[in-house]
């Protein structure tokens, strides 16, 4: 990149340097071809798309389509689309002063091409970042024609100008990325008379304000969102702006749960509290993605609106906030979110789940169903089967377990360590799910406490240990 120093900062200069403009489209095209032909990554804080949506972006910008991107909430529609400015050349000149970025090369609007004819090669220019050349509309019913594409300025009018002068138009939000890219989010939200608007936009690349006659052909690419569900219950897109997107691609959720544990750990904030070590196990946030999985299956909860990796990212802040809540309560130095925090979860699925059910009482029921069968998934899969008889035998035969272990908020990490240290099969089953836990020696008393809580909840999940549920705590007893 030319120091800022050095750019040019006359239009003479800028001939001088040997700058080229070039379309926003070609520009896509260039600088991802050198990204691919380098093999990096082109999205790299957006996981789970590298074998399925990525590929078709690819294509569409080689292509030098407008994209539609259709999927339901939280697939990283709007993320993907801002990422696509680091495609774009760090700096680009632009007549200074212009509204609408002008191509010092090329002026489109009447100031632009007014000062370049009086200026020639003096005409100043200003720099413009790839950051600014990015516009986003989220579409709502009562977005207005004037908001995307322009309105007369009556205050400029007042100034004595005409109304057929084309410097009375107030540029609306498409214009002024002109040379850049501009997104509309939830696109069948906008009412169809300002969808058609956009048709020019799209094919013939100009805009039309209140019937004057000019022309503005501007350079953008444009992006837009959706959602499926859409189409039916709020809106739709009309045929022919639809048919002017080059390229539809489909969202999704994460398809590996492993992908989704990934997003989660880049994506949830932990609570940080001074003399507090907050840990999250591997096998707790497995939990977590678990239950949105679990949940994505469940024919109680509405499919169609989506369960959104939101979902898993919120559970993850709650379960671990709830950790240190009782971390802090008791005056322990290491928060470790165990089974028995699960109930914190509640409220934070509440309202990114909608549940089809007649019966408001039952919401908690078909919750609660959802996360214990995630819980016996996430157990069978990391506690071996054949470790699971020697415990169930252990509280058959130890006249000390035989009255039951007791787990909750109030018990301290310590007990747990000394439950685990009186069970060999319990110790051993313990040791094993911590095993790629990080550090060497002994493993922390909590998190012996969250694997202590994990292994008996299997268990009574597995019809293998009762459960009695009394008060802040649970005891888990043999079977009668």
């Amino acid at each position: 990149m030319v120091p800022v120093m050095t750019r040019p900062t006359t239009l003479g200069e800028l001939r001088l340097a040997g700058w080229e403009s070039v379309p926003v489209a070609e520009e896509l095209r260039r600088n991802a071809v050198a990204m691919i032909r380098s093999g990096e990554p082109m999205f790299p804080t957006v996981l789970g798309y590298e074998d399925t949506v990525i590929p078709q972006l690819e294509n569409a910008l080689l292509a030098g389509h407008d994209v539609i991107f259709l999927g339901e909430r939280g697939q990283a529609k709007t993320r993907l689309i801002r990422s696509l400015t680091g495609l774009l050349d760090e700096w680009m000149p632009i007549v200074a002063g212009s509204e609408i970025n002008d191509d010092p090369y090329g002026p489109v609007s009447r100031y632009a091409r007014d000062l370049v004819a009086e200026m020639g090669d003096d005409t100043e220019l200003g720099w413009v970042h790839r950051d600014d050349r990015y516009g986003e509309k989220l579409a709502t019913p009562d977005t207005s024609i004037a908001d995307l594409i322009g309105e007369v300025d009556p205050i400029r009018v007042a100034e004595g100008r005409y109304l057929s002068d084309e410097l009375t138009i107030h540029y609306g939000l498409v214009p002024r990325t002109n040379r850049g890219l501009f997104c509309i989010n939830e696109l069948p939200d906008l009412s169809e008379r300002i969808q058609v608007g956009l048709l020019n936009v799209l094919e013939e690349r100009d805009v039309q304000i209140r019937g004057h006659r000019i022309r503005l052909p501007l350079d953008v690419v444009m992006f837009a969102s959706a959602n499926p569900e859409d189409y039916t219950n709020r809106g739709r897109i009309i045929t022919p702006l639809k048919d002017r997107f080059g390229s539809q691609i489909r969202t999704h959720y994460p398809l590996d749960p492993d992908v989704e544990m990934d997003i989660v750990d880049q994506e949830a904030t932990i609570p940080v509290v001074d003399g507090l070590d907050v840990v999250v196990p591997d096998f707790m946030s497995r939990v977590v993605v678990a239950i949105t999985h679990e949940a994505r299956r469940s024919p109680h909860l509405n499919q169609r609106s989506g369960v959104s990796v939101r979902v898993s990212i919120a559970n993850q802040e709650a379960l671990a906030a709830s950790a240190v809540r009782r971390a802090v309560r008791s005056g322990e130095a290491v928060a470790v979110p165990r089974v028995s925090d699960l109930d914190a979860l509640a409220a934070s699925m509440a309202g990114k789940v909608e549940i089809d059910s007649i019966d408001d009482d039952r919401d908690g029921e078909i919750l609660d169903r959802i996360v214990r069968a995630a819980l016996l998934g996430v157990f069978r899969e990391v506690v071996p089967g054949e470790l699971h008889r020697g415990v169930v035998e252990a509280f058959e035969e130890h006249d000390g377990v035989s009255v039951g272990v007791s787990v909750g908020e109030a018990i301290g990490s310590g007990a747990y360590a000394e439950v685990a240290a009186g069970i060999p099969a319990l110790a051993t089953a313990v040791t094993v799910l911590l095993g790629d836990e990080p550090g060497g020696g002994d493993p922390p008393p909590a998190l012996v406490a969250s694997a202590v809580e994990l292994v008996l909840e299997g268990l009574h999940l597995s019809k293998r240990l009762n459960k009695e549920t009394t008060g802040r705590g649970s005891r888990y007893r043999i079977r009668a």
